[in-house]
């Protein structure tokens, strides 16, 4: 279990957005499913990048051309790197905001193939047995890539099974208990580690797919936060200042040293991950040899992590304390 905490104000109230991650406990054949919605939505992911590869590329090759059923000016680009490209059906109704204004009515890259996915599912009925926010929020990851590419990232990448393991609903989804329920899916038991505290609302989750088994991590929201007032500097009874180490975690102002276990690098580990990776090398690339010990592996590295999470959480505890 973890939990990630975000506070933003929108018109000057406060809202605060954090995560809670559960294991699930899903039977045989829901596990199945969600497995099979991973490769479909890795292979969307991959055409969709792909679609928008090859319409960039097109555009420096045929350039702009006239659209008969517009009579206008268009492009065939479908990606984010021209603000006004997109392909298929480039417009749509022009539509007035508040003030008035015409908004521009050429679609997005996005926008068009979301629009394009109930011809998925017409063309592939197997797309069907997804949930649809999910279908969508897959395209929406691939937006995301691209917005970080112009933020000073590297250029979205294709998918495979070792990086491609999430997927998001964006609604649908219920807790109830100990149970969960996704749509599509069905109800799910999962390990109620933590209680979520009242006067949260539920505003997504993603599942994913771990070494030693399903994860979700649920999305929720409380607007109920009361302004935060600061407290004068008159009024502070004592400060205490902490750096992060190397060889110490970290060192208080008070001289006290907190220690770094060291779970990847002390000899024990060093030796054990040595030869958990001696093995995987040594097997045939593919079978089932191999894939039983790279899951060793990554489970092993999924072991480490937990030790340092949890020993990160005690001693930010121990701090505040």
């Amino acid at each position: 279990m973890y939990n990630r905490v975000s506070q933003s104000t929108i018109g000057g109230d406060y809202k605060l957005l954090t995560n809670y991650a559960y294991k699930l406990r899903p039977n045989v054949t829901q596990s199945n499913k969600m497995g099979g919605w991973l490769d479909m939505l890795r292979s969307t992911y991959n055409w969709s990048l792909t679609d928008r590869i090859a319409q960039y590329n097109q555009q420096f090759i045929q350039g702009d051309y006239c659209d008969i059923r517009t009579k206008s000016e268009a492009c065939p680009l479908t990606c984010f790197v021209s603000k006004n490209g997109a392909s298929g059906e480039p417009w749509k109704d022009a539509k007035k905001d508040l003030d008035g204004k015409l908004k521009n009515p050429r679609r997005s890259a996005g926008d068009i193939q979301i629009t394009a996915l109930p011809q998925l599912k017409k063309a592939r009925p197997w797309f069907g047995k997804i949930d649809s926010t999910v279908l969508q929020q897959n395209v929406k990851r691939l937006d995301t890539a691209y917005k970080n590419f112009f933020d000073g990232r590297g250029f979205p990448k294709f998918k495979n099974r070792s990086n491609f393991t999430s997927f998001t609903y964006q609604m649908g989804v219920k807790v109830q208990g100990s149970k969960i329920y996704l749509p599509k899916l069905g109800w799910m038991r999962f390990f109620k580690s933590r209680l979520i505290p009242d006067g949260f609302t539920l505003k997504s989750a993603t599942i994913r797919k771990r070494q030693d088994g399903w994860y979700v991590s649920i999305r929720i929201e409380d607007k109920s936060i009361p302004d935060y007032v600061l407290k004068p500097i008159d009024e502070v009874k004592s400060i205490l200042g902490f750096d992060l180490g190397i060889t110490k975690l970290v060192h208080l102002s008070d001289r006290y040293q907190i220690n770094n276990p060291k779970f990847s690098t002390n000899k024990k580990a060093k030796r054990t991950l040595k030869i958990r990776q001696r093995r995987v090398s040594r097997k045939v690339k593919g079978s089932k040899n191999c894939k039983k010990a790279a899951s060793k592996l990554g489970r092993f590295h999924k072991k480490i992590t937990d030790k340092r999470v949890t020993y990160q959480w005690d001693v930010a505890n121990l701090i505040v304390s």
